[in-house]
């Protein structure tokens, strides 16, 4: 698979985007990660929880007797956001790429890092080559074929965009890929927090944005990845973290994921990215009109997704690139 646009680049905008704040206007905390997500490297240990789609999981306890951090405020949403992503485990939908489970525990900062039960994450990201689905045409920078050659049977309004309802323990899992880059960003996903909506034709409506933030990846697990294909079809300049626009060097208050190799010798296998996300929930932060990012195309959908948008049921599984 494949997939680059033609050269239409994009400008966007170098800040910071940061709405103001410190603790819990909705930020991120690593606190309560060992408790949260006591996972062994097989996959092979006896569950003792459920995920929200049916599945047994290791993930002991969104709570912690350690204490939150100091929490980080939140950032852009960026122009790639779509309302009326679906609630779906697995929103690769056949994309190629390395593939990337991760799991995220939103807890209470207000209240003693207390899982929140119901709270609905969104992520969304780019493919292997820099684009977005809904943003097929804007350019990623660089050198790389256009979207359309990757040759896959993926939605271009709904790939790599999704919902999950956060469990008991306040643990949401993703079957998704590593993401690709694009000029002037590093490797990211975006990550809104919701509370209060509730789950209705396949999506979430209603409630309010508690947390907009970004997740981002260490750069020499990043680096390695991007020469395997199909990453390495698209070249040009990667930005590192030092010098991304968005990510401020916090850690884990800031975004930065722990990853596990699935195989340590073989990184084309796939990684488990793991952070707890720290929110307030009365408090509302959508990211929308914080700067940063640039300018989607004029021609950019909006609305609810098509009819015939994979569901988990129809979506298939990332595939290892090597």
């Amino acid at each position: 698979m494949t997939g680059n646009h033609r050269n239409t680049s994009i400008t966007r905008r170098r800040a910071l985007a940061v709405s103001g704040g410190t603790v819990a206007a909705g930020g991120l905390a690593l606190a309560g990660y060992q408790s949260a997500f006591a996972d062994t490297s097989t996959d092979t240990s006896t569950d003792t929880n459920t995920d929200t789609d049916g599945d047994t999981d290791a993930t002991a306890s969104a709570s912690s007797t350690s204490a939150c951090m100091t929490l980080m405020s939140s950032v852009t949403e960026g122009p790639y956001y779509l309302d009326g992503a679906l609630v779906r485990k697995d929103i690769t939908e056949g994309k190629a790429g390395v593939p990337l489970t991760l799991r995220l525990a939103v807890v209470d900062a207000t209240d003693g890092c207390t899982p929140v039960k119901g709270a609905a994450v969104e992520i969304w990201h780019c493919d292997a080559w820099g684009y977005y689905s809904g943003y097929t045409t804007a350019n990623p920078g660089g050198s790389a074929p256009a979207e359309s050659e990757e040759g896959d049977f993926a939605n271009d309004q709904t790939y790599l965009r999704g919902y999950q309802i956060a469990n008991a323990n306040g643990v949401v899992k993703f079957e998704t890929i590593f993401p690709g880059w694009y000029t002037p960003r590093t490797c990211h996903i975006h990550v809104k927090v919701h509370t209060g909506g509730e789950k209705e034709d396949g999506t979430y409506e209603g409630g309010k944005v508690n947390y907009t933030g970004q997740l981002f990846f260490d750069d020499d697990i990043a680096e390695e990845i991007f020469t395997l294909d199909p990453y390495s079809r698209h070249t040009g300049s990667y930005t590192v973290l030092a010098d991304d626009m968005v990510y401020d060097g916090g850690g884990a208050s800031s975004g930065l994921l722990t990853l596990k190799a699935v195989h340590k010798k073989d990184p084309s296998k796939g990684y488990k990215g793991f952070l707890t996300l720290a929110i307030d929930p009365d408090a509302e932060n959508t990211g929308a009109g914080s700067g940063g990012g640039g300018t989607p195309p004029s021609d950019a959908p909006t609305g609810t997704p098509p009819g015939d948008a994979p569901s988990d049921s129809a979506s298939p599984s990332a595939s290892a690139s090597s």
